[in-house]
């Protein structure tokens, strides 16, 4: 009776308790806050770094090209490219090979 009683005082949701219009709501603790914050505060110093970058449009593009980022990328690609051209020799007799161990032509 009691039990019953402690069970019938708490208003639970209809359907999925977890999901839709009426859903349980979760309890928000201390930790979760700081977390929260802690990930807020990591955006911003992004978003900071990202307003104002290190170098300009300019000094990057001129830091590119005495590096030659664009040329060693062209040879990486053609070197990919020809990679994939090339097959491997293939001879008649290893794809058969199989065939012939399998085979029994004299009875013994």
């Amino acid at each position: 009776m009691r039990l019953t009683l402690i069970l019938l005082k708490r208003k639970m949701p209809n359907g999925a308790i977890w999901s839709g219009k009426h859903r349980l709501a979760h309890h928000i603790y201390p930790d979760n806050i700081e977390r929260m914050v802690k990930r807020l505060q990591v955006e911003d110093k992004n978003m900071l770094l990202l307003r104002h970058p290190y170098l300009t449009m300019e000094q990057e593009k001129g830091h590119a090209a005495a590096l030659n980022k664009h040329e060693d990328w062209l040879c990486r690609m053609n070197l990919l490219r020809q990679a994939k051209k090339i097959r491997p020799s293939v001879r008649i007799e290893d794809t058969f090979d199989t065939l012939l161990k399998q085979d029994r032509w004299e009875l013994e």
